[in-house]
């Protein structure tokens, strides 16, 4: 892992973002909430959750990290049958919660993919990009 020792310790603040696509029948499933196992956008939520609060256990080199906020929001895009997913996550620590927030997407689209796959297994999870992180000796940063 990368030294941080000696970096400051300051707020650092990560929003990623990303979507899966699938049938409208599908869709229609997730936005009531009737899909065989259960409240999809819940479970999805918490599987967001749980995966920034473990990433330093998924990606061997990030730092374990005390997070002190993770926003975990979805959205039906007028464009397109799909779900989208920006997951937040904030900390005062010495290195940045990038990681933290892009694994929490791609948990999350997972979990919609599990849980709707009996019924449409060519959902496509796709766009997982970091959209914005604040803090550190790098500064602001905010995709285009």
């Amino acid at each position: 892992m990368v030294d941080v020792g000696g970096k400051a310790v300051t707020r650092r603040m990560a929003r990623a973002s990303g979507r899966i696509a699938m049938n409208e029948q599908t869709l229609d499933l997730v936005k009531s909430g009737t899909a065989k196992k259960g409240d999809v956008l819940g479970i999805a939520r918490i599987a967001a959750i749980q995966a920034a609060k473990r990433t330093a256990e998924l990606i061997p080199l990030a730092h374990p990290l005390m997070l002190t906020r993770i926003a975990v929001e979805f959205a039906f895009p007028a464009d397109a049958s799909a779900v989208a997913i920006e997951v937040t996550v904030e900390t005062r620590e010495r290195t940045g919660v990038e990681m933290e927030a892009l694994t929490a997407v791609s948990a999350g689209l997972l979990t919609v993919y599990d849980m709707c796959k009996a019924v449409d297994r060519g959902m496509r999870i796709g766009d997982v990009r970091l959209v914005e992180k604040l803090g550190g000796r790098s500064g602001h940063y905010r995709a285009e």
